[in-house]
């Protein structure tokens, strides 16, 4: 009878309930810690993308200026159409705005694909990179 029992137990083969659930609340942990970072990444990157889109623009501002040479104060979307490719973030439908200062500053606002919003008001390439932001800030030019 003894080796009748091992036989069976032998050739059974497969997950017993408490070690699938075991397998389950790992996973369900995990989950919970790794969503919540992998959100946060999303954001940053949506960030970063508004932020080089907005410095892409300055530098093509700053061809457009020495390209139309002195006289021109400021450049919309209109006289940089030939400098930018991809406005990217900055939609269609968006104001742009950049004043012929040194350094050019940036006005307008940048549309992330999640919908959310991040506006820039006099902001140089120095402020935006510095600019520490997140989804519906905006990003002020430096006080002299």
């Amino acid at each position: 009878m003894l080796q009748q029992m091992k036989k069976r137990m032998k050739d059974e083969k497969g997950l017993t309930l408490i070690e699938l659930l075991a397998v389950i609340v790992i996973l369900a942990i995990i989950a919970a810690i790794a969503i919540p970072a992998i959100g946060n990444i999303i954001d940053n990157s949506r960030v970063k993308a508004a932020k080089a889109d907005a410095v892409n623009i300055l530098n093509a501002a700053n061809m457009y200026f020495t390209d139309e040479g002195a006289g021109k104060t400021t450049a919309d979307k209109e006289a940089l159409k030939t400098y930018v490719d991809n406005w990217g973030t900055f939609k269609d439908d968006t104001e742009v705005k950049v004043t012929n200062e040194s350094p050019n500053k940036l006005t307008g606002t940048a549309t992330l694909s999640s919908g959310e919003t991040i506006t820039f008001k006099g902001a140089t390439i120095e402020d935006i990179n510095e600019a520490d932001v997140e989804p519906g800030d905006t990003i002020s030019g430096s006080q002299p």
